[in-house]
């Protein structure tokens, strides 16, 4: 499964995103971002999943890394991207929860296995 997701940034936090009732992980948080559709570049997947999810326009986005996480029914093969240029506040269009995290917050949050890694990372890039 190609999945993107978006380390969106704003005033040196970034969102992190519970995932709610109903779907598979609920409860655990993650980078928002998703599926990438069959004909979509990952970085259109990326402007459409955040767009859907969040309501917000991402203006610019680098990408930052992939990774390859395995969990016991499925793998799944993730492309990360830094966001620090969109329009629109987000909002949680699919009952997610959203947060705002200093870098070192995101480590005392239950993370998606996937993206435990990515949240240590970057606890250590901003110097905690």
């Amino acid at each position: 499964m190609q999945v993107v997701a978006g380390v969106v940034w704003s005033g040196g936090r970034y969102l992190g995103v519970r995932r709610p009732e109903g779907k598979r992980h609920a409860g655990l948080w993650e980078f928002p971002g998703g599926k990438v559709e069959p004909g979509e570049t990952h970085l259109e997947a990326l402007v459409r999943e955040l767009r859907e999810e969040l309501a917000i326009e991402v203006r610019e986005a680098d990408f930052w890394k992939e990774k390859t996480h395995t969990y016991p029914d499925f793998t799944v093969n993730l492309s990360f991207f830094h966001i620090h240029v969109f329009k629109g506040f987000p909002r949680p269009l699919e009952g997610q929860g959203l947060r705002w995290l200093a870098p070192s917050e995101g480590l005392a949050l239950p993370f998606l296995a996937a993206d435990r890694d990515i949240v240590e990372e970057l606890a250590a890039l901003r110097g905690v």
